[in-house]
């Protein structure tokens, strides 16, 4: 039984999403927003993104198989540049 339980919790932890926030500085109008979002949207073993143009963020939740190079490089074919501010694990 502990085997079980150990063996569970180390799959959770190797197949955890995680979560990034990411500053898009020069977002002026909701359709840079959008341009963003589909973007990063277009990239596989991404959950969730979501875009705000008032903090000129991006949230971002993914799983393993994307790295944040990816996501980055993804922003930039809007024309638009990225900086990471945060990554943690993201608990579901």
């Amino acid at each position: 039984m502990k085997t079980l339980i150990l063996f569970l919790s180390l799959c959770s932890f190797l197949f955890a999403s995680n979560i990034s926030i990411i500053k898009v500085e020069k977002m002026h109008c909701p359709l840079c927003t959008t341009a963003v979002k589909k973007a990063i949207k277009k990239l596989d073993g991404i959950e969730k993104v979501s875009v705000r143009l008032n903090t000129k963020e991006a949230k971002v939740i993914y799983d393993e198989k994307v790295k944040l190079k990816d996501i980055l490089d993804a922003i930039k074919t809007t024309s638009y540049e990225g900086v990471v501010l945060s990554t943690s694990q993201y608990k579901k």
